[in-house]
């Protein structure tokens, strides 16, 4: 049992030697440019030992793709967590501190948003949504609950209300995505940006049930921060 213990602990701190290499990679030169070979030879490894763990690069994207998932929601938990604070406050925590989260990986997230809207990615992203359903939805979930037994939500199921909430959110991101790219263009400017998250708050407080202007979930900053 032992012995199991340390091959599994052992397998997991390998795989992860190979994310930590594609993120400083990623960050680094890109997705597109960046090749297996770059990261064997940053982990020192042989390309039967990649292969082990993961099946192709775009494999390894997933992994970090999912990482950055489940790292951005643990910075979250403690405002979550807080027994202290309402739900509008756990919301705002959480919708702030993962923006937050993001903005102090800038290099990393621009890597991905470039490679995000390929074609050649769509089963990727696709997967990765399932896993931030999973992983969100149940967060969300109790937010909006204690919302609802506070009686600042007005909802019918909190479940199925989070579920809606995650939707609205795939949308944002696509959309946020492909405004960004389309300023790298000139094409959009940090009014349109604005408006646009002003158009989805307005969407959430209408999903909860609550007057507009309750939630402050988009800090002008990181809108500058992105769009400026």
């Amino acid at each position: 049992m032992t012995a199991r213990t340390v091959d599994t602990e052992a397998h997991a701190v390998r795989r992860d030697a190979f994310i930590d290499a594609a993120q400083r990679l990623m960050q680094a030169k890109g997705y597109e440019p960046m090749s297996v070979q770059d990261v064997l030879d940053d982990v020192g490894a042989s390309r039967g030992a990649f292969y082990h763990y993961f099946s192709s690069k775009t494999d390894l994207l997933e992994a970090v793709v999912t990482r950055i998932v489940d790292a951005s929601l643990a910075s979250v938990a403690p405002v979550v967590d807080d027994p202290a604070l309402d739900a509008v406050a756990k919301l705002e925590g959480l919708f702030g501190g993962i923006a937050q989260w993001k903005t102090e990986r800038t290099e990393l997230m621009l890597a991905l948003v470039r490679v995000w809207i390929s074609d050649e990615n769509t089963l990727m992203r696709d997967k990765m949504w399932r896993h931030l359903d999973l992983r969100m939805t149940p967060v969300l979930a109790r937010i909006v609950r204690q919302g609802d037994d506070e009686g600042v939500f007005s909802v019918s199921a909190p479940e199925p209300t989070a579920r809606v909430v995650v939707a609205l959110l795939h949308g944002l991101n696509d959309t946020a995505v492909r405004l960004f790219l389309d300023r790298d263009a000139g094409a959009v400017t940090l009014a349109d940006a604005q408006a646009l998250a002003r158009g989805y708050v307005e969407a959430l407080e209408r999903i909860l049930g609550v007057p507009a202007g309750t939630l402050r979930l988009v800090d002008e900053s990181t809108l500058e921060e992105w769009y400026g």
